[in-house]
């Protein structure tokens, strides 16, 4: 999905190791539609060609203030005019230091001087450069000054060290670009969300589980994320990444689920459900691994706690939105359920559309009646479900 089509990005890069990930950046940037833009410093250029940038941009690079490629011989000023952001990775100590004293000695900080649009940083340094006095100040005045720092992460360094002061990867950058410009619908919102399935064990070894992939409720949480509200996203057993953003509770039966629902749940503005959370649980789990026989085996099962109908029964209920994956008369059931638990809203598909793939086709269920979504990627369903529910919310605040 190009997420970032349309958008005008000039990606400045600076003289630091972390150059190598910049030009994985740029491809993915473009892969996400955005027309990239590249200006190397002196510094920067001494570990990554402008051959390469200019090969994974589809543009013209950039390196010198006086550049007269430019019809007027003013790179520093067209460059930023219809950019959508300045995007400075890595930023090393010294060009944020420029940043906030304002200076502009080469085209690199003059045009993020004379912009007109955002800036975006994603600082890249040894830990001790990090952690000095003068730094944090420096980062400090520049968050202060308006710019958006991104990062940095802590691990292993160039220098052999490890600590605080890695640059962000190139995939985790993107995705706080795709934020940085999704509309902040959820803004001042915590959002307590479930994904994935449950797994019900038999014995150690084996359980009864489903075929849920979690993709819908990863998606939705980064959906929220994006849109600015703070996530918890209490998750059953998955391999999917935690989105940006997101802070995750790992779970494996619906008992667990459920206590870390509730534990997540103080403070929460709304709560979904989106996980397939098993109805029934082996009565009586064996201690060691039940050892295979020619007879037959009975399995006893006890139902699990309900957990969406539990939170929307609570005095504090937060807005809740339940989801139904049926396999016939999804209107019937999915309508059913949200009365039966007194829900403002509910997402409806059949599982033969959307479990386990990377699309869905969903329709929405609220006091107003049906609203059908276009089958697209579940990223998308995703987006357009947190535009339907930050309508209900606003309209509920009225």
């Amino acid at each position: 999905m190009c997420e970032l089509k349309g958008r005008k990005l000039v990606l400045g890069v600076t003289g630091g190791v972390a150059a190598y990930k910049a030009a994985e950046l740029v491809r993915l940037l473009g892969k996400a539609g955005a027309d990239v833009h590249v200006v190397l410093t002196e510094g920067g250029a001494r570990f990554v060609t402008p051959v390469t940038y200019q090969a994974l941009s589809g543009n013209r690079v950039w390196t010198d203030l006086w550049d007269a490629r430019m019809d007027n011989n003013m790179a520093h000023i067209d460059l930023t005019r219809g950019a959508d952001a300045v995007l400075i990775a890595p930023a090393t100590a010294d060009v944020i230091a420029k940043l906030v004293q304002g200076r502009a000695d080469d085209l690199l900080t003059t045009l993020s001087l004379a912009r007109e649009c955002p800036l975006l940083v994603a600082p890249a340094m040894n830990r001790q450069m990090w952690e000095h006095p003068a730094t944090q100040r420096n980062v400090a005045q520049l968050a202060a000054d308006g710019a958006t720092v991104l990062g940095p992460a802590a691990g292993d360094q160039a220098c052999g060290e490890v600590g605080m002061g890695r640059m962000l990867e190139p995939e985790e950058l993107l995705e706080h670009v795709i934020a940085f410009f999704q509309p902040k619908l959820l803004a001042g919102r915590k959002v307590v969300l479930t994904a994935g399935p449950t797994f019900e064990a038999i014995d150690p070894v084996r359980g009864i589980t489903n075929t849920s992939s979690g993709k819908m409720g990863y998606a939705l949480a980064q959906a929220c994320a994006r849109a600015g509200a703070e996530v918890v996203l209490v998750s059953g057993p998955t391999g999917l990444p935690v989105p940006a953003g997101a802070r995750r509770a790992d779970v494996r039966s619906a008992l667990q689920m459920r206590d870390a629902v509730m534990a997540a749940l103080p403070g929460a503005d709304v709560f979904i459900g989106v996980a397939a959370v098993a109805d029934y649980r082996p009565a009586d789990a064996a201690e060691h691994k039940v050892k295979k026989s020619s007879a037959d085996m009975t399995l006893r099962l006890t139902p699990n706690p309900d957990i969406l109908a539990e939170v929307a029964a609570r005095a504090d209920a937060p807005f809740c939105v339940g989801f139904a994956a049926e396999s016939r008369d999804l209107d019937a059931y999915a309508e059913g359920k949200r009365r039966a638990k007194r829900l403002p809203m509910l997402v409806g598909n059949l599982v033969q559309d959307g479990l386990g793939s990377d699309d869905n086709l969903v329709i929405l269920y609220d006091d107003a009646g049906r609203h059908p979504l276009e089958r697209a990627p579940k990223t998308v369903v995703a987006r357009r479900i947190v535009e339907h529910l930050a309508g209900l919310l606003k309209t509920a605040a009225n």
